[in-house]
C-alpha cells in the first residue's frame, strides 16, 4: 500500500491480517513470535537483547524476517512504557517505536501497540493452571477483577476486569507510585536508598536495579561494605544463605513486593487473583513462600480478612505475554482492548 500510515480513531476490534507478529519488548530483552494463521499455534519464539540492535525495526528484521523466513503483515507489540503519540520511547531502553514508518522498514501494514503489562494481563486469560504457582489464598472468584504486577528492568502493573462478557486489560504506570518505610528497620534503611528526582518510587526497590539499591542501602545502614554488584549475585547469595546482607535485602524486597501487590489488589478489588509476572518473580519463588510476602500483602486493615482470601499466583511461563498477545490476535472481538490512538494502518 502507499501513503502515510493512518492512526485508527475508533475503538473497534477489527481482525488482523495474518501472519501476525507478536512481540513483548522489555527494557533488556525483546521476545517475538509469529502466528501464521487463525488455527496455528504460536510459532517458535525469538529472543534478543535490546542492546544488540539500534532500533526495534532492526531487531524485527533480523530476529523474525531473516531467521524465520516469514513476512508478517500485522503486528501486536507490547512495550515497556506508555503508548502516547506516533513516536513511542521505551522507559528503560533507548529504542523509539515509530509505527508510521514500519511499512517501509519491515513491511508491516497494520500495527497495534500495547503496554507490556497490558499483555501480561491478557496472559492471565490465555494461560492454564499448569503455568502458574499459587501462593496462598482461597479460590479465585471467576468473574472478579484481577491484578498483574512484576519486577524486572522496571516494575510493571496492570489490571484486568470483566464487563459485558469481555475481559478488559487496564494498563497503567503503577510502578512509579511512591513506596515508603513502615517498620523501625525500614526507617534505618530508607535514607540510604537512592531516590529518583527526590522520591523513592516502587521501581527504586522493586526491580533488578532496585534489589541492588536495597542491598547497598542495608549495607550502608549497618556500616558494611557491599560485596555484590548484580541482582543475580544478591539473589543467589540470599537463597543460598551465604550472606546476611543479601538475605535481608531479598527479604525486604519480598516484603515491599507484598505491600505493593496488596495496594494494587485494593485498587482493583482483585478477588479474581493477583498475578506476579516476570523472571525475577519466577526465580525467587522460595523467598515468596517464606511468609513475609503473604503477611505484607494481607496487612491492609480494615480489609485484612478478605485480603487473606485473595489468591496470589506466580506466572511460571516466561513467554506468557506472547501467549496473551497471540490469544488476542486470534480473537480480538473477545476482549475489550481500546485501539484508538494505538493502531496504525497503511
Amino acid at each position: 500500500m502507499t501513503g502515510d500510515a493512518a492512526t485508527v480513531s475508533g475503538g473497534s476490534a477489527e481482525a488482523f491480517e495474518f501472519p501476525i507478529l507478536v512481540g513483548d519488548i522489555g527494557g533488556t530483552n525483546a521476545r517475538f513470535a509469529v502466528v501464521e494463521h487463525a488455527g496455528a499455534a504460536t510459532g517458535e519464539p525469538q529472543i534478543v537483547h535490546t542492546a544488540d540492535f539500534p532500533t526495534i525495526d532492526d531487531a524485527i528484521r533480523v530476529a523474525v524476517i531473516e531467521r524465520l523466513k516469514i513476512q508478517p503483515r500485522s503486528a501486536l507489540l507490547a512495550l515497556a512504557g506508555p503508548v502516547i503519540g506516533d513516536e513511542i520511547p521505551l522507559t528503560n531502553c533507548p529504542w523509539v517505536v515509530k509505527p508510521k514508518g514500519m511499512a517501509a522498514t519491515v513491511g508491516l501494514t497494520d500495527i497495534m501497540l500495547l503496554n507490556d503489562f497490558e499483555a501480561q494481563a491478557l496472559a492471565v486469560v490465555a494461560l492454564g493452571d499448569h503455568h502458574v504457582e499459587k501462593i496462598g489464598g482461597a479460590d479465585a472468584l471467576p468473574h472478579a477483577g484481577r491484578a498483574v504486577l512484576g519486577p524486572g528492568t522496571g516494575l510493571g502493573v496492570a489490571g484486568l476486569i470483566k464487563s459485558d462478557g469481555k475481559w478488559i486489560p487496564v494498563p497503567g504506570e503503577g510502578g512509579h507510585m511512591d513506596i515508603g518505610p513502615r517498620t523501625p528497620r525500614d526507617y534505618q534503611v530508607w535514607p540510604h536508598i537512592e531516590p529518583l528526582e527526590g522520591r523513592v518510587s516502587g521501581e527504586q526497590i522493586l526491580s533488578g536495579r532496585g534489589l541492588v539499591n536495597t542491598y547497598r542501602a542495608i549495607a550502608a545502614a549497618d556500616a558494611k561494605s557491599p560485596v555484590f554488584t548484580t541482582p543475580a549475585e544478591i539473589t543467589k547469595a540470599a537463597l543460598d544463605g551465604t550472606d546476611v546482607v543479601a538475605q535481608e535485602a531479598l527479604s525486604l524486597f519480598v516484603t515491599c513486593l507484598g505491600r505493593t501487590a496488596g495496594d494494587v489488589a485494593l485498587v482493583f478489588k482483585a478477588q479474581g487473583g493477583v498475578y506476579l509476572a516476570g523472571g525475577i518473580a519466577q526465580r525467587i519463588i522460595p523467598a515468596l513462600k517464606a511468609g513475609n510476602f503473604r503477611a505484607a500483602f494481607n496487612d491492609k486493615a480494615p480489609h485484612s480478612e478478605w485480603m487473606a482470601d485473595i489468591p496470589i499466583y506466580v506466572i511460571t511461563d516466561p513467554l506468557g505475554a506472547l501467549a496473551g498477545l497471540a490469544t488476542y490476535a486470534r480473537e480480538p472481538h473477545a476482549f475489550g482492548v481500546e485501539t484508538a490512538g494505538r493502531r496504525w494502518r497503511n
